[in-house]
């Protein structure tokens, strides 16, 4: 965590413009779907960490007691998989051959445990809900040349990153951002 840095923050106006620049992704093709979202959270990383800030310091000021209890109890359920994922094989072996699956049953489990606890309501406002508003966004957002060049470009850097720190901890990373390079060398031969 020492060498930790902070992406740049992208232009707004290329964050979240019109309508020509979001497309539906393709379902049928999940490679690809995974693909554009995780090149798009490791391109606006920045964006979306102030875009959730706004909202969770909006529901945390309504009901404080309530974000610190859903906060802990999500941040104990991700540093308890990432710790099972490393540690227990058949649990290494379902997060490397499912890694989407994986990001999945640690929300449920999330969500689960805050159910049991109580105040599930700030925990879908305050935490699922800018998720959500960011697995929209990066889903639905059409990557550009430049989105793409700069993955890249910083592709070495990611990893110091607090994005490319947790999707390299939840196994998303590492595949994709050599199919991304990948990509963009048969592009350039082209």
């Amino acid at each position: 965590m020492a060498g930790l840095e902070f992406a740049p923050l992208r232009q707004w106006d290329d964050f979240f413009p019109g309508t020509d620049r979001f497309a539906k992704p393709d379902f049928g093709d999940m490679a690809k779907w995974n693909n554009r979202v995780v090149s798009n959270l490791l391109y606006y990383q920045t964006n979306y960490l102030v875009a959730s800030l706004v909202v969770f310091l909006a529901v945390g000021f309504l009901n404080p007691l309530g974000m610190i209890l859903g906060c802990t109890l999500v941040t104990v359920t991700f540093i308890g998989s990432v710790w099972a994922g490393e540690n227990k094989a058949i649990i290494k072996n379902f997060k490397k051959n499912n890694p989407t699956i994986f990001v999945v049953l640690v929300l449920v489990a999330s969500y689960f445990l805050i159910s049991v606890f109580g105040d599930v309501m700030v925990f879908i406002f305050g935490i699922t809900f800018p998720l959500l508003l960011i697995l929209i966004h990066a889903s639905l957002r059409l990557r550009n040349i430049k989105n793409k060049m700069e993955n890249k470009i910083e592709g070495v850097g990611l990893k110091k990153t607090p994005m490319g720190v947790i999707l390299d901890a939840l196994g998303q990373q590492e595949e994709n951002i050599n199919k991304i390079a990948d990509f963009i060398s048969s592009k350039v031969k082209e």
